[in-house]
């Protein structure tokens, strides 16, 4: 069988396609990397939180609502049944 060879520009073209789908493979595992790195810090955000919210809980009331662009803590009205 005759030794057959891909002409100059065919390996060029196929090297220079198999370098972008590397590269495009290595910016794929960094987003997961980012990822996984962000739903850690979510995580962190998330327990900050809940501190807060069993703070301000023990202060204002359990079932207290706060407006988050005013600061002001409302009491939830009663309902009919428990005023009677």
């Amino acid at each position: 069988m005759e030794k057959q060879n891909l002409t100059k520009e065919e390996l060029t073209k196929l090297q220079e396609l198999n370098n972008l789908f590397t590269q495009t493979k290595l910016k794929l595992a960094d987003t997961v990397m980012q990822q996984s790195i962000f739903l850690k810090d979510l995580d962190k955000v998330k327990s900050q939180f809940n501190v807060m919210e069993k703070e301000l809980s023990e202060i204002y009331g359990n079932n207290s609502i706060i407006d988050l662009a005013t600061g002001e803590v409302k009491q939830p009205e009663e309902k009919e049944e428990e005023k009677k």
